[in-house]
């Protein structure tokens, strides 16, 4: 829907205030309003999700923001790729309408509190092996949700626990934001795209592929196999493989995001996985059915 061209200049607003008057002459046009939300260091995978959101609505905000509550560890925080230029250059390109980038201080006061009760999805997986995480996803979402007032967010489908966790905040508080989920874009050899993968070695960046490998082995065992034993395969296959210290590997109930024991008639599964390769944390998904 969106009629920008690329060779329009992309707006970067910094303050909330300055943003909230950038949009409000779309708003007064009763032009849709779609939202990317980024911690930057963009690829390929972004840039798709700025597509799909032009298909979607009038005119695109995306917000980079590295955001200090969602890291458990600072280290890694401190290391979090942020090629701020070459991430400006790619939205322009793109034809993206607005980058919001804020400082750390105009997101966030003093000793602010947040909790939301996101019940098991705060438990299992990346809620247990990230403490805190969702719910410093969770504090962010809301104060962008809030500063970009959009009609539209869209989220890749590689954070699939991270999306169902946003869904959760927007049924709970109500928000009239409707989610979009975009498919993970993958590099030629199947590899999950990340921010993180610029720092594995070469080696590492071999040694990844079992990740997406061990999601493939598993959609195509889906009718062949009983779950437990996908599972126990898939954990196998990862654990022998040389160069992987693997965390979970799980199969789950798309829309309940619980456990799947087996396979029911018309159920949504999804494979997960979240594994450490030089030293570097990465996750993927795949949807089995």
């Amino acid at each position: 829907m969106s009629n920008k061209n690329s060779f329009e200049p992309l707006e970067i607003v910094k303050t909330k205030e300055s943003l909230h008057q950038h949009l409000q002459s779309y708003r007064n046009d009763r032009l849709r309003i779609a939202f990317v939300p980024t911690m930057g260091g963009l690829h390929q995978g972004h840039i798709a999700l700025i597509n799909h959101a032009k298909t979607l609505a009038d005119m695109v905000v995306c917000s980079i923001f590295v955001n200090p509550t969602q890291f458990n560890d600072p280290r890694d925080l401190e290391k979090y790729p942020r090629p701020i230029e070459k991430d400006t250059n790619m939205l322009a390109q793109a034809g993206c309408d607005v980058l919001f980038k804020p400082e750390v201080e105009e997101m966030y006061g003093q000793d602010e509190q947040w909790h939301i009760n996101l019940g098991h999805l705060d438990n299992v997986l990346e809620g247990l092996h990230r403490p805190g995480h969702f719910q410093g996803v969770t504090q962010i979402v809301k104060k962008l949700f809030d500063a970009v007032q959009p009609d539209i967010a869209c989220f890749g489908q590689k954070d699939f626990q991270q999306f169902k966790v946003v869904e959760q905040l927007v049924i709970q508080l109500q928000l009239p934001i409707t989610l979009e989920m975009c498919p993970t874009v993958r590099e030629p050899d199947g590899l999950a795209m990340s921010s993180r993968n610029v720092r594995l070695s070469e080696n590492g960046r071999k040694q990844a592929l079992a990740l997406y490998q061990t999601l493939l082995q598993t959609k195509a065992g889906l009718h062949r196999k009983s779950i437990r034993t996908l599972r126990d395969d898939a954990i196998n296959m990862l654990e022998n493989n040389p160069g992987i210290r693997l965390e979970y590997f799980a199969i789950h109930d798309t829309e309940s995001f619980t456990e799947a024991d087996s396979l029911v008639k018309n159920q949504q599964l999804v494979a997960l996985v979240a594994a450490w390769v030089d030293g570097i944390r990465l996750i993927d998904n795949m949807l089995l059915t």
